[in-house]
């Protein structure tokens, strides 16, 4: 898809209504709703953390947005396919600012070129004990992506027509901190799996951008 038809119509999601659980229950894990309740009293202290769907014209003015692939380290998002984005500190302000800070730390994306369209519905990842705020925006030029080596592995450019591609919906098999593999819905986009709380959020984007597009 064009980005000047994209930016036309993407605004048009800032006046639709969420679909928060709906969406993210049919990317979820098997294993997360009870998760989920057994944490539910960490919930009201959990950390915040901003992250940003960006979309951005190609050099052939194709709709792409970037996702990047997170280091091997000892944590449990590890080698993990995920958002730009990152925890909220104080002088943020507020959670879009944390957004657009973490974009440009760790893929050298100017904050002055981005444009937010709207928060979606946050989510609640119970392994980290993070509320995870997710923000869709625009820039309206081709991007030079520069990534933090200490956080990113590699930045990886998705054509939002693979995202709404249903044949790039699929179920894999994972390890979890159960120390059980299980099978869970996941999205395959430029030869990598995306699954967990980055595929939930995900689902969400991909039902509010079919309303519009």
């Amino acid at each position: 898809m064009l980005f000047n038809t994209f930016l036309e119509s993407v605004v048009k999601i800032k006046h639709l209504e969420l679909f928060g659980e709906t969406s993210h229950a049919k990317m979820s894990p098997p294993y997360r709703l009870k998760l989920a309740e057994k944490m539910k009293a960490n919930a009201a202290s959990a950390k915040k953390a901003g992250v940003m769907a960006l979309f951005y014209p190609n050099s052939k003015g194709e709709t792409y947005l970037v996702l990047i692939l997170r280091k091997t380290y000892k944590g449990v998002h590890s080698a993990q396919v995920g958002f730009p984005g990152g925890k909220y500190e104080q002088e943020d302000m507020e959670l879009k600012v944390t957004a657009i800070r973490e974009t440009e730390e760790e893929v050298g994306v100017p904050k002055d070129v981005v444009d937010i369209v709207r928060a979606i519905s946050p989510l609640y990842i119970p392994p980290s004990n993070y509320i995870v705020h997710p923000f869709v925006a625009t820039a309206k030029q081709p991007l030079n992506f520069v990534k933090q080596d200490e956080e990113v592995e590699a930045i990886i450019e998705v054509n939002l027509m693979d995202l709404l591609n249903e044949n790039n919906s699929i179920t894999t098999r994972v390890p979890t901190s159960f120390g059980v593999e299980v099978d869970v819905p996941a999205f395959k986009l430029n030869g990598h799996v995306v699954w967990g709380a980055t595929a939930m959020m995900l689902g969400e984007l991909k039902d509010l951008l079919k309303q519009v597009l």
